[in-house]
C-alpha cells in the first residue's frame, strides 16, 4: 500500500510562516504526497513552489468554523482555483445544519461546487459537534449538492476522525462519494485502518511519520 498517494500533507496553523509553507511543499515533493492542504492565502505560494510537479493543492475555505457568509465562501473558492488550487475543502455551516436549515446548507455546497466546476470539492462536517443523525443528513446534503468528497473534521474541533464516524459515512454514501479522514491521524497503522474502511484520502500533518515509520 503506497500510503503517500493517500496523503494531503497539511499545515493550517495560524502561526504558520511563509518558510513553513515552503517547507511543507518541499516535503510533499520529496515524499510524493497526493497534495498539500493550506489556508487560502498561501495557495499562490504553494502553486509557485509546486510548479511542474504532480503534487496537487487543496485549499480550505470558510475555515475552521464554517460560519462565513455563502458569497464569501464562493469568492474564496473561486480565488483559490484562479491561483492554482486543484481542490477545495469547505467547512459546511455547522450551526445551520444543527438548526435544521438543510436546504440552505445544501444550496451553499451546490453554489461552491458550481463555482469551481470540474475541480474537486470536499465538504468538512466537523463530526465532533454532530449527532449520528446529523452526520447522515450532512452526507445526503453533500451528495445531493454534487460534492466529490465528504470529510470528517477540520482538526480544530474537540475531536478528529474516528473509525465509527467513517463507517457511518461510508454506510450512508456507499460508493457514490469519496471520504477524507482528517484529524488525529499520526501513524501508519491508523492510516491503513481508515484506508481499509474505504477512505480515499488522509488529511494529516504527520505525513512524513506515516510514510517513514516501519
Amino acid at each position: 500500500m503506497a500510503l503517500n498517494t493517500y496523503i494531503d500533507h497539511t499545515l493550517l496553523k495560524a502561526n504558520a510562516t511563509v518558510d513553513d509553507i515552503k517547507k511543507l511543499c518541499a516535503e510533499a515533493k520529496e515524499h510524493h504526497f497526493y497534495a498539500v492542504c493550506v489556508n487560502s492565502y498561501y495557495v499562490g505560494l504553494a502553486e509557485s513552489e509546486l510548479m511542474h510537479t504532480d503534487v496537487n493543492i487543496a485549499a480550505v475555505i470558510g475555515f475552521p468554523l464554517g460560519a462565513t457568509i455563502t458569497k464569501a465562501k464562493v469568492y474564496e473558492a473561486q480565488q483559490c482555483i484562479d491561483e492554482g488550487s486543484n481542490e477545495i475543502d469547505m467547512v459546511l455551516n455547522i450551526g445551520l445544519l444543527k438548526s435544521g436549515y438543510y436546504k440552505i446548507v445544501e444550496e451553499e455546497i451546490k453554489a461552491i461546487k458550481k463555482a469551481i466546476g470540474k475541480h474537486v470539492l470536499k465538504v468538512i462536517f466537523e463530526n465532533c459537534y454532530l449527532t449520528d443523525e446529523e452526520k447522515k443528513i450532512a452526507c445526503q446534503l453533500s451528495l445531493n449538492a454534487g460534492a466529490d468528497f465528504i470529510k470528517t473534521s477540520t482538526g480544530f474541533g474537540t475531536g478528529g476522525a474516528t473509525i465509527e464516524d467513517v463507517q457511518l459515512m461510508k454506510n450512508e454514501v456507499k460508493n457514490a462519494m469519496q471520504i477524507k479522514a482528517s484529524g488525529g491521524i499520526r501513524d501508519a497503522e491508523t492510516a491503513k485502518q481508515y484506508i481499509d474502511l474505504g477512505v480515499s484520502r488522509i488529511g494529516t500533518s504527520s505525513g512524513i511519520t506515516i510514510v517513514t515509520s516501519k
